[in-house]
């Protein structure tokens, strides 16, 4: 299953100059192809497969927020990592969700060669459409390789991005209310 991914790093070895039969390289085109199956395994997941079934009953229609989830993906222009951390938030109607299920949708659509844009907003869809929530708030900070490493190489800086769905986007009171208390230290 990996031995075409091999043979494609392999290729892009020799074509940077290096010889893919020395010492330190013989394994690495085996070991870069398992590297990004890990880190694209997103693709092999669904967000059904995922919950599964760890939806429950609850009284609460108050805010529920998970803070500081970390994420890693790569991006889709470069393939380069960006690193950094999603709050999720959601309004329940009679529904919440298993807590390491938030974590594990955050990691699943992370988990695919992604802009952080579109990550945000996979994110804070799927939360909506699972529990049915009446809004749903996502953001996420992240630091992204392709500007630190190559390019500009502005090592400082952060990307933010944010979705907001139903009552987080009517409702200036809730909004602001999330935003506060995702930057409670």
């Amino acid at each position: 299953m990996n031995e075409p991914l091999q043979q494609h790093y392999r290729g892009i070895l020799e074509t940077l100059g290096e010889n893919p039969a020395r010492e330190g390289l013989l394994d690495t085109p085996k070991r870069a192809a398992k590297a990004m199956r890990y880190l694209c395994h997103g693709y092999e997941q669904t967000v059904d497969e995922i919950v599964n079934g760890a939806l429950f009953n609850a009284a609460t229609d108050e805010m529920v927020i998970v803070r500081d989830i970390e994420l890693y993906s790569l991006c889709e222009h470069h393939l380069l990592p960006f690193i950094g951390k999603a709050h999720v938030a959601y309004i329940p109607t009679g529904k919440v969700l298993g807590l390491s299920k938030i974590a594990r949708i955050v990691d699943m659509f992370a988990r695919r060669l992604q802009i952080q844009e579109n990550l945000t907003r996979q994110i804070a869809d799927a939360i909506r459409e699972v529990t049915d929530a009446d809004g749903v708030g996502v953001v996420i900070e992240a630091q992204h390789m392709c500007m630190m490493m190559r390019g500009v190489q502005k090592q400082n800086s952060m990307m933010q991005t944010s979705v907001m769905l139903g009552s987080f986007r009517a409702s200036d009171v809730i909004r602001q209310e999330f935003l506060q208390l995702i930057r409670r230290s």
